[in-house]
Parts: C-alpha cells; sequence; structure tokens
C-alpha cells in the first residue's frame, strides 16, 4: 500500500516517516546535532506521531534515530535560549515536550523503541517513554539534568511508573550515565541486541506483533495499562472486569476465539 504522506509531514526537517510491512518507521534524522532535542524537533515527532496513529497502514510504530547517537537530549543552542525565557514562555515549551511524551505514551498503537546508541537526557525520556525498547549494549542511559542546575521533571512522571520510586531516585538523583545491561536489569528498557541486528530484530519483533496479535486488543490493553495506576485496588479491578466483558464482545474475540476452537491459526 502506498504512503500518502500530508503536506506537513513532506515538509519534514529532522524526522522521517516511512512504512514497511505495517510498520511506522519514525526516525530522528538530525545526526550531525547528535539528533539533539529542540522545539521544532519535539513538534515534529507530534506530527509524525498523530500521522502514524491514523495511518491505515500502520500497526506498530518504531522510533528510531540515524547516527551514531540516539538522541543526545536538549539542543545547546536551544539551553542557551532557554536562558532569556521568562515563566510564561518556558512553561509553553515544557508543555510542548509533556505533550509528546504523553502522546506517546496513550498512542493507541504500540510504540518500539529501537536505540542504537546514547539516549541521555531527554533522549533517555524518549527511549522510557516507549512501550517497548530494543538497545545495542554499547549505549549509555541516563538524566543528567542535575548536573547542571535543571530537572527531570516531566519524564519522573513515567519513570515512577515504569521502574519504582526507589529506581527513579538513583537515576535522576545521581545524574549518572548507566550502561544498557543495568538500563535493562532495572528495567528502563527491554531487551538487547547487537548492533549487527538490531534493525533485523526490531524488525521481526514488529512484524510479529502485526501478525500474531490483535490491533484491538493491544490497543485496549495499553490504554488499560496507563490508567490503572490511577484507581485504587476496588476500582481498578472494576474497570477490568467491565474492560473484559466488552472485550468479550467484540469482532477481533469472535473472530480469534473462533478460530482457537477450529485449531486454525489466524492471522491479523
Amino acid at each position: 500500500m502506498e504512503n500518502l504522506l500530508t503536506p506537513e509531514l513532506e515538509a519534514l526537517r529532522y524526522i522521517r516517516y516511512d512504512v514497511q510491512d505495517r510498520i511506522g518507521y519514525i526516525t530522528l534524522n538530525r545526526p550531525d546535532k547528535r539528533n539533539a532535542l529542540n522545539a521544532d524537533v519535539v513538534t515534529e515527532l507530534k506530527q509524525a506521531f498523530d500521522f502514524a496513529e491514523n495511518d491505515e497502514a500502520v500497526k506498530v510504530i518504531v522510533l528510531r534515530a540515524d547516527g551514531d547517537v540516539f538522541c543526545a537530549g536538549a539542543d545547546l543552542a536551544y539551553i542557551q535560549d532557554l536562558q532569556g525565557y521568562g515563566y510564561t514562555d518556558n512553561l509553553e515549551d515544557s508543555t510542548h515536550l509533556m505533550q509528546l511524551f504523553h502522546q506517546i505514551y496513550t498512542l493507541k498503537k504500540v510504540v518500539i523503541g529501537q536505540v542504537q546508541g546514547h539516549a541521555l537526557a531527554g533522549g533517555c525520556g524518549l527511549a522510557a517513554i516507549c512501550d517497548l525498547t530494543f538497545a545495542v549494549p554499547e549505549a549509555k542511559f541516563g538524566y543528567t539534568e542535575v548536573k547542571i542546575g535543571f530537572l527531570p521533571a516531566i519524564v519522573s512522571v513515567f519513570l515512577v511508573r515504569k521502574i519504582g520510586e526507589a529506581r527513579t531516585k538513583q537515576l535522576l538523583l545521581s545524574g549518572d550515565a548507566i550502561s544498557a545491561q543495568l538500563a535493562l536489569d532495572m528495567g528502563l528498557i527491554t531487551f538487547l541486541a547487537s548492533k549487527e541486528e538490531l534493525a533485523g530484530t526490531v524488525s521481526a519483533y514488529a512484524r510479529r506483533l502485526c501478525r500474531e496479535n490483535s490491533g484491538q486488543s493491544m490497543e485496549v490493553t495499553k490504554e488499560m495499562l496507563a490508567r490503572l495506576p490511577e484507581m485504587d485496588l476496588e476500582e481498578g479491578l472494576r474497570y477490568a472486569a467491565q474492560r473484559n466483558a466488552e472485550a468479550r464482545g467484540s469482532e477481533d474475540c469472535r473472530q480469534g476465539i473462533n478460530a482457537f476452537l477450529r485449531k486454525e491459526k489466524i492471522s491479523w
């Protein structure tokens, strides 16, 4: 299926968007700046994720980057510009990044991070906010904001949910960069793969999700996992029971159960 881009996506400067085998690839394309973030990059990422979420040719999304570094965090020139901002401008800019993280976290489609190099500060936030993250063993991860008098504020909301308070404190208060293996052990990322095998491993995993899993089921499961931490035990159980009952009446569930009972392999 030909992928028709909007004029906005065709005009992207820092991001590439393409589709292959029902996988939507969003690629940070600023290797000369170590794929650093600024307001324009965040805007383009938001546009790309919005398009991918509504792209009927896409079932799973992969966030990746060109060059040796996945993302080094905020652009140095951008950090210098921030020094001249007042509170209102800073709040608007901070909200811009917050919206991107929230967008990825609540996106209807599964987002896989493909981390081929170091992911630091805001770049580590991008890697961690993905639903599943593959990284090379050589990659370093860390939130270095406290070392320059800044705060890893927005990502902290998601990290406490993902890896717990103790490990979040360890990462954010030290500001230290950690190895990919330690990031894996902490639950910050999901899988390790060699540089030579990373792209193929991510592609194969994404294709398997496309082929073996109901898109509707993955969407509802992701939504449910995002909402459950806000609820107490009884509220969470009631909500889960409601989603369970709704799923049983869905067309995907009927097709899946019928195929299972007939011992047929279903391809989604």
